[in-house]
Formats: C-alpha cells, structure tokens, sequence
C-alpha cells in the first residue's frame, strides 16, 4: 500500500487545478522539481499515471479522476482533526467555508468576517459565490459550513438548519430617461409591457419575478438574461430595458428605481448543517445575527 502524505496529495490537487506542474509549483510555494518529483514518487507507490504529460499540457487521467476526490476528502479530514483537536484545547481554529449569492444585502460580510477573525484569529475563510440552489446543496453535502441565499417570498431551503435574516421588496430599475422615471411607485401590470433584464431562467434569482408576474396572471418579456446584478443594472443604465432587482443593487447613476405595487419578494436565510458543524462554524453562528430584519416594501 502506497505511504501516501498529505503534501503529496495537495501537490496533485494543485497540479489538477491548474493544468501545470509550474503554477501548481507557484500556488504551493515550492519549487518545480520538488512538486515535480513528489507528484511523480506518489504515482509510482500508488502504481498507476495520475497526470498525462506532454510538452505543452496537462490533463487529468481517469485513475487521476478516481483519485482527486478521495484526496480533497482526506485532506478535510486532516483539517477537520487539527480544528477539533486545537478546539478542545480552548483554540479555535481551521477552514471556514462560507457561500454567498452574488446579491447579499442582509448580512455585512466584511463585518462579520472581520469579527469572526478578531475573535479567532486561527480561522481560515473560503468564501464561494454560487446560486440559492447550488448553496443549499453544498451546505446539504458538508462542502460548505454556511451560506447566506435569497429565495421567492414563502419558499424554505430544504434539508438544511436555517434562519431568516431578511425579508425584502425587490424594487424597479427604470432608465433615467424612462417615461416612468419622474414616478416613485408603479404597478405590476404596468412593467408587463416592458422589456426586461433579468437572471437566466430557471434560477433563483430569476424565480422572484417569474412567480410575482405568474401569480398576478401576467406576462412579461426577458429581453436580455445576465448572471450578476451588476451587468443586468448596466443594461438598464444603457437604455436597454427595465429591472426589478434588490435596493442596494440597483445601478447608481443612469436609472431610477421604482417601489413595486403587488412586486417580488424575496427573503434572505442564513443557512448550515448542524450534523457535526466544525468549530469554525459553531464559532463563526454564534457571532452572527439571530434576529430577522423587519419587512420592507409595499405589499398591496
């Protein structure tokens, strides 16, 4: 059996990151020859090639694939070991993964990051951007400790611990030159006719309007699909269509925003899998708010 060691399976996880053996080299903050030779004295005790190589690329061989998962288990492992062993020391310590929807406006991430590492300075932080659905899912699988999502109004994150932290009226982002644009509110059916900038379809983020126009019989036209609220505001901004995004992410200069008669909601959960949390999280949710924010917006 093959006397693998923990940096010999970080080198193969960088090398199979990057696709070359000398960024790997660079990421790990060693030299070539020694990532090199270590991935290569790895493949000979395992018995099998984990990397093909060539003079200009490098690809993962399918025992490499069989391999990499097994690795980025053992390595969790190892971490996860060193964090409880220093936690029942009275230390907290270890990786902090946490998941973020690219639209956050209920929690202060930096402030709570910040928090989190004044109180425990020992703490690594991952942060990972991803869709409400892809969250829930990571969080589910232990990939993740928390996340921070937004889902249509009455929708709950399912097979996950969960708290709400918001509950939020989305609002319209009109162009300034928008015949709309001198007007603070304005009714769902009025926006129908207009042509629109939203998420792709199918995603959560998209889901918020997609329900609102449903449930008021409406039909409306997605012109334009973007993956950030920042691009979709630029569309707005250039003349393009109409929006309904959260406040805070509604562009700055070149739009004006609207309150939503009979508009989306969306609520915003702090989410985490409390089967055998590791320190880190335990620690990083008993910083975190436990109340929910009030509700904002019209809801007629």
């Amino acid at each position: 059996m093959a006397a693998m060691e923990l940096q010999q399976m970080r080198y193969v996880l960088a090398v199979a990151e990057t696709r070359n053996f000398t960024r790997a080299a660079e990421q790990c903050f060693v030299v070539q020859s020694a990532l090199s030779h270590q991935v290569r004295k790895l493949e000979e005790e395992i018995g099998t090639a984990l990397f093909a190589r060539s003079s200009r690329r490098v690809e993962v061989t399918p025992a490499g694939e069989a391999f990499l998962p097994w690795a980025r288990s053992s390595l969790e492992a190892a971490a996860r070991a060193a964090a409880e062993a220093t936690a029942a020391a009275g230390v907290i310590s270890g990786p902090l993964t946490v998941g973020l929807i690219p639209t956050v406006t209920a929690l202060d991430v930096p402030g709570m990051l910040q928090q989190v590492r004044q109180e425990h300075p020992q703490v690594t932080v991952k942060l990972r951007v991803g869709a409400s659905d892809e969250l829930i899912s990571a969080v589910r699988e232990g990939e993740i400790d928390l996340a921070v999502l937004g889902l249509p109004e009455g929708i709950i994150p399912e097979g996950v611990d969960h708290r709400v932290l918001a509950d939020e009226a989305l609002v319209a982002a009109v162009p300034e030159t928008h015949p709309y644009a001198d007007r603070t509110s304005i009714d769902l059916a009025e926006l129908a006719e207009e042509p629109f900038a939203d998420f792709a379809a199918g995603s959560p983020g998209r889901a918020q309007s997609d329900r609102a126009f449903r449930a008021a019989g409406l039909v409306r036209r997605v012109h334009f699909e973007a993956p950030t609220a920042e691009l979709i505001g630029a569309l707005v901004t250039a003349g393009l269509a109409v929006a309904l995004l959260p406040a805070p992410f509604t562009p700055a200069r070149g739009a004006r925003t609207l309150a939503v008669h009979g508009g989306p909601r969306r609520t915003e959960f702090l989410i985490w899998n409390s089967f055998q949390p590791s320190p880190a999280a335990s620690a990083a949710l008993r910083l975190l708010p436990a109340q929910t924010s009030p509700a904002d917006g019209p809801r007629s």
